[in-house]
């Protein structure tokens, strides 16, 4: 939610908030509000910036710089002078957790020169919150391209900081060799300095918990097909943790882990997000600011609910008639779509998807088909293979697709962040909306920024998701603690295509067999609101029609999937979450537990004024079984709860006038 900010008269606003200060190798810069303060410096010929949020140091000088191919851009540096504006901007965008943001930053250019005369600049956009800069490079002379070898950019953390990070895994492991998917465990309230568990760093967003009550999230934005996807290094002892590249074994050793970019170059956007609280977290819109559409699209997208008959029913259920009872399901749900997932080209074949698609569109139900992304970096087998690695094909492929009305395309079993395969992202995601075509990726990389750069654009998985649910009892057994993680990590960056609430009991075709869920149907209802994706494809089956209780089916019919605005009301990572999100007129606040025990909590709901009627989704205490009843609101400021363990808690109003 954007916060109200006290703002001083112009004059003074831009002599506090931008430098040079006194020394002329020094310049500073403050957000808005005067409480984020980056300081930029250059000490020793080494540039380097640290940030402190209401007088509180979040990073220690940290570097700056980069090493290219035409020289080394880290050390005798110097100032050659700054540049200053305010940015004032709306902007709407309707697949992220605000449809309406409007952004205010403090923008701060510092120009360097190397002992040789070459210049770069870095350029800082500091908001309220949120600190984002960049490098951009010049023309040198004849020089029309550089290749960026390694960057020294680093989050340098005060002594004492604790983590919440997920480790970039091994190169070429994992199924059919397709990782790194960033599909790894979290490890919470971590001290800084452990060696990541495959050596490798961690991917990002990274969160930090600093002292007791001021925190940090580090990510990146922007990235697009001119530069790499990178990830966070190991720490130093003394907290350091500096911007790595891809793996060189990554997509089978095929492309280099160093960038080529053409001159006059940008780098894509390094993101920090503090606050003394998680709210600013967990409501940034910062991958968002940043970032500016690479193309227009001549097609007007439309999102909503899908059913998908893979993740529970499995391969087995890739045949005709299974898809017609999917469809059917969608249809009954008032669902937009049914995903069809992989070797659909097989079990089904070509003419017969035309005749489900023919049966869809006659139901109000559009379809989506799963691809492979193919190539020459992985073992897999899953077919359709050779259509979305091949531009030939692809074009084709897609022609084709159009042809049927099919609405969309889920791209699966990609393998690494080179540069080369950010261009194959983009490549995609370009082609399919010639042909009108939404893309989900799975098995995939973080988004960069991806839903406002790319106008049809879904999401990604890049988590640990539903799937796993269903492979493995770990995961049902640690699915609330993932789940409480997830609003202050993973989804605060970008869409997540977790395609789950499961309301099967036993995750198996006949609900009697495969892992046990752990969680309630609350909890369950919960994550609908909690996770955030503008298409969810959820985990419903057809025999939940009639076996799972009538209040979650008439809420998992009537739940959104966009939203328009999104405030953390109250948790803690991987303990408890409490969340609001409000689509059109309509709140939701959903709750899941984590912990062991039962946590009592008074919430302060603003937006629910006094005498609102709430329906309440929640577990009878004895029975366990959901319930839904209509309460009154009394006092905004103080509505009680109580989450059991693996349970959650569902409120949704009108609040229309």
């Amino acid at each position: 939610m954007m916060k109200k900010s006290k703002y001083l008269c112009p004059a003074l606003l831009m002599a506090l908030c931008f430098g040079p200060s006194a020394r002329a190798q020094d310049a500073v810069v403050y957000g808005p509000d005067s409480l984020l303060r980056v300081d930029i410096a250059v000490k020793e010929g080494r540039p380097v910036y640290a940030v402190a949020y209401k007088g509180k140091t979040i990073l220690e000088d940290s570097p700056l710089g980069f090493v290219a191919d035409v020289g080394d851009f880290t050390t005798g540096l110097s100032f050659a002078g700054t540049r200053q504006r305010a940015i004032d901007e709306t902007y709407h965008l309707d697949r992220i957790k605000q449809s309406e943001v409007h952004y205010r930053a403090n923008e701060l250019s510092v120009t360097l020169r190397d002992r040789e005369g070459r210049t770069f600049d870095i350029v800082f956009r500091v908001s309220d919150n949120d600190l984002a800069f960049r490098y951009e490079l010049p023309r040198y002379g004849d020089t029309g391209c550089v290749v960026i070898r390694r960057e020294a950019t680093g989050f340098d953390f005060p002594t004492g900081t604790t983590t919440f990070l997920t480790p970039q895994s091994d190169a070429m492991t994992g199924w059919k060799r397709t990782k790194p998917s960033y599909e790894e465990h979290y490890k919470a309230d971590a001290p800084m300095g452990e060696p990541s568990q495959y050596g490798h760093g961690y991917t990002f967003p990274a969160l930090f918990h600093i002292g007791d009550d001021h925190w940090a999230l580090v990510s990146e934005t922007g990235v697009d097909s001119r530069y790499c996807a990178s990830h966070l290094s190991d720490a130093t002892p003394e907290g350091l943790y500096t911007i790595a590249f891809p793996m060189p074994e990554e997509n089978n050793g095929n492309g280099t882990a160093s960038p080529g970019m053409a001159l006059p170059a940008r780098t894509p956007w390094r993101t920090v997000t503090v606050g003394d609280s998680l709210e600013p977290i967990v409501e940034t819109t910062v991958p968002w600011d940043v970032t500016e559409p690479r193309y227009p699209s001549s097609h007007a997208y439309t999102y909503g609910r899908g059913t998908w008959s893979w993740i529970l029913w499995q391969d087995g259920s890739i045949n005709y008639d299974d898809q017609l009872r999917y469809i059917d399901l969608a249809a009954a749900l008032g669902y937009e779509f049914v995903l069809i997932d992989n070797f659909w080209d097989e079990r089904i074949g070509r003419r017969r998807i035309a005749d489900l698609a023919s049966y869809a569109r006659s139901k109000g139900v559009g379809l989506f088909l799963w691809y492979s992304s193919s190539g020459y970096w992985n073992d897999i087998s899953q077919s359709p293979t050779g259509c979305m690695d091949d531009p030939i094909a692809r074009k084709r492929e897609m022609r084709w697709l159009a042809s049927l009305g099919v609405k969309g395309i889920k791209v699966d079993f990609f393998g690494g962040d080179k540069q080369e395969t950010m261009r194959l992202y983009e490549a995609i995601l370009s082609d399919a909306d010639d042909a009108g075509l939404l893309v989900i990726f799975h098995g995939c990389t973080l988004p960069r920024g991806w839903e406002r750069m790319y106008p049809n654009y879904v999401g990604s998985e890049a988590v640990l998701a539903s799937e796993n649910l269903v492979f493995n009892q770990r995961f049902d057994d640690e699915e609330a603690f993932n789940a409480c993680l997830h609003p202050f990590l993973r989804n605060t960056v970008g869409c997540m295509e977790f395609g789950g609430v499961i309301l099967n009991r036993r995750l198996n075709r006949t609900n009697d067999g495969g892992c046990t869920r752990r969680t309630t149907d609350a909890f369950q209802l919960a994550t609908a609101v909690l996770f955030q994706n503008p298409i969810q494809n959820f985990a419903l089956t057809p025999n939940n029609l009639t076996d799972a209780p009538e209040a979650a089916i008439r809420f998992m019919k009537e739940v959104p999937t966009t939203w328009d605005e999104t405030q953390l009301i109250e948790g803690y990572p991987g303990c408890y979450c409490v969340l609001a999100r409000r689509h059109g007129s309509r709140w939701y606040v959903a709750g899941i537990n984590a912990g062991p025990e039962t946590v009592e909590l008074t919430l302060d709901l603003p937006m629910l004024a006094r005498g609102t009627t709430v329906e309440v989704y929640e577990d009878e205490p004895k029975t366990g079984c959901l319930r839904s009843a209509t309460r009154t609101v009394k006092k905004p400021g103080a509505v009680r709860v109580s989450i059991r363990p693996n349970s959650g808690v569902v409120m949704t109003a009108d609040v229309s006038e």
